[in-house]
C-alpha cells in the first residue's frame, strides 16, 4: 500500500495549455464544437503527439495576442515572429509560409519597384497585426482596419490606395470573395514565417516537447499534408 501511495504521489498532472487564434478561414474557423483549418490541424496535431491537454478558442486578433502575452498558460496562433516581439515568446514551428503583398485596384494600373515607392500611398492594414507594425514603425502612411476583409472594399471606395495583405502561395481568397479580377498584387515585400507563441511562464519542457514533435511531423511529412485538406478555400492573412 505505501509503494501504491508513494507512486500516487509523485504522479505527474496531465499539462494544459489553452490556445488562441482568430476566426480565418481556412487557418482557423468553427466548426461545430471544434475549431478546425489549417492552423488549429497543426498546432492540435502538435499537442497529441506532445502529450499535452489543451483548448483552441477563437477570438479576435488582439485579444488572442493579449492573451498570450498576459497568461503563463496560453499560446497564440498564428503568430509572425518579428524582432520586437522575439523577447515576448517562447515559439515553436514555424508551422506556416505567407507572403505579404501591397495590393491595388486593377484599374489603378500602380507599378512599385520597391517598398519605398509605396510611402506616397495610403496603405489600408489590420490593426495590431505584424504587417500594421511594420509599416507604422517605418513611417508609412498606414490606415488601419478592425477587421482585415474591410480592407478589399475599402480599397474599391478610394478610401486606401494599397492594401498590405498576407496571402499563402496559391491562396483563393480574393477570387472567393469576389475580388478576383478587380484587385491585383503589386508588390511582395516581405515573406515571413508564422509560428506557435507562447507565453514565456510555459515550461521549457513543455515547448521542447512541442518543438519535438513539431519536428517529427516534419519529418514523418504530416506537416506538408495538413494545408491539402483545406485547398478548396483561401488563405487570410497571418498575424
Amino acid at each position: 500500500m505505501l509503494a501504491l501511495g508513494c507512486a500516487a504521489s509523485q504522479a505527474q498532472p496531465v499539462p494544459r495549455l489553452h490556445l488562441t487564434t482568430e476566426a480565418a478561414a481556412p487557418h482557423s474557423m468553427q466548426d461545430g464544437p471544434r475549431v478546425i483549418g489549417i492552423g488549429a490541424d497543426t498546432v492540435r496535431e502538435i499537442m497529441t503527439r506532445a502529450r499535452i491537454d489543451h483548448t483552441i478558442e477563437l477570438l479576435p486578433w488582439k485579444r488572442a495576442y493579449t492573451a498570450a502575452l498576459e497568461h503563463d498558460d496560453t499560446c497564440v496562433f498564428s503568430t509572425t515572429r518579428t524582432p520586437e516581439r522575439e523577447a515576448l515568446f517562447k515559439w515553436i514551428g514555424p508551422i506556416g509560409e505567407a507572403e505579404w503583398v501591397l495590393m491595388a485596384r486593377a484599374d489603378r494600373k500602380l507599378h512599385l519597384d520597391s517598398l519605398e515607392e509605396a510611402r506616397k500611398y495610403r496603405i489600408g492594414t489590420y490593426n495590431g497585426d505584424a504587417r500594421d507594425q511594420y509599416l507604422r514603425t517605418r513611417g508609412f502612411d498606414v490606415d488601419p482596419a478592425p477587421n482585415d476583409l474591410l480592407n478589399p472594399r475599402k480599397l474599391m471606395a478610394d478610401r486606401i490606395d494599397l492594401w498590405a495583405a498576407s496571402f499563402r502561395r496559391g491562396s483563393a481568397t480574393l477570387s472567393r470573395l469576389g475580388y478576383g479580377d478587380k484587385i491585383v498584387p503589386v508588390l511582395v515585400f516581405n515573406r515571413i514565417r508564422v509560428y506557435l507563441a507562447c507565453n514565456r511562464g510555459v515550461p521549457d519542457a513543455l515547448t521542447a516537447r512541442m518543438n519535438a514533435a513539431f519536428e517529427s511531423m516534419e519529418r514523418d511529412g504530416t506537416l506538408q499534408q495538413i494545408p491539402h485538406r483545406y485547398d478548396a478555400i483561401g488563405m487570410p492573412a497571418q498575424r
